[in-house]
């Protein structure tokens, strides 16, 4: 039984030095030893330099080639910068840019590389809050080494990321790579914040969806403000989607939010 990260009984091992890459600043590489090539490229994310050597070292014994960044920003650049990350290791509580504002980015930009969160919070809550940011698993410490490598094992078995490039809803189609939208032959200029809005409705057509959850899930507001912001930002979208002579595609439902849905 391998000792879990955490326990003080196991802490005598951390020391060890491990020849993998620190990803710091705009300083990026990878380590190699005989066998690595073979493997998986494994980016983890994690700021305590004891953690993050014990487990660059596991993986790396098990033949993985394995890279590491200190803060969700360097780790949000490390992975658009290199199409090699099979799996990404990104601890909760980072610094400069949090390990779930990290994954959110990701998922924004339609990059849907695997992610593993560790994390010391490990109530439900926390969990759910962890797999609906757009974790693939979640972790708590402290963690057996043994049960971290299958974990790792399994999501490199799932099937390669196949997420869709282009989000069609009747004759609305959008562009995640290009960031362009159209209506039928007509193309749509939304700002940033308009087309983000209209991407996570385009996921979710024909489903009630709530100001709370607009609030949360594209603004990554934890609360209710007495404010108008989502009508106001709403009625925009509206204007620019449902132009004149169009069938309305964007419906309020009454007391509760709004919806998306083709035309007849």
């Amino acid at each position: 039984m391998s000792p879990s990260y955490g326990d003080p009984k196991s802490m005598g091992s951390i020391g060890a030095a491990s020849p993998h890459a620190t990803l710091s600043g705009s300083t990026f590489g990878t380590a190699m030893s005989s066998g690595l090539a073979r493997g998986a490229h494994i980016l983890v994310v994690e700021d305590d330099p004891d953690m993050g050597r014990e487990i660059v070292a596991e993986l790396e014994a098990r033949d993985y080639l394995v890279s590491l960044a200190e803060t969700g920003q360097d780790g949000l650049a490390a992975i658009r910068a290199d199409g090699s990350v099979k799996l990404v290791i990104a601890d909760r509580m980072l610094p400069v840019l949090d390990g779930l504002s990290m994954i959110e980015a990701l998922r924004s930009e339609a990059i849907g590389t695997p992610v593993l969160i560790l994390s010391a919070l490990g109530s439900v809550d926390d969990r759910v809050r962890g797999l609906k940011a757009g974790g693939d698993d979640y972790l708590t410490k402290p963690f057996a080494m043994d049960e971290l490598a299958a974990r790792v094992e399994a999501l490199l078995r799932r099937p390669a990321d196949t997420r869709a490039t282009v989000l069609r809803v009747g004759p609305l189609e959008m562009d995640l790579i290009d960031r362009t939208v159209h209506r039928g032959p007509r193309e749509i200029e939304l700002l940033p914040r308009e087309f983000k809005l209209l991407e996570y409705m385009m996921r979710r057509p024909d489903q009630t969806i709530t100001r709370a959850m607009l609030l949360e899930e594209v603004w990554h507001y934890r609360f209710v403000p007495q404010t108008n912001l989502i009508d106001v930002h709403m009625g925009k979208l509206r204007h620019k989607i449902d132009a004149d002579g169009d069938v309305p595609m964007i419906v309020s439902v009454r007391g509760t939010g709004f919806m998306l849905r083709a035309p007849d």
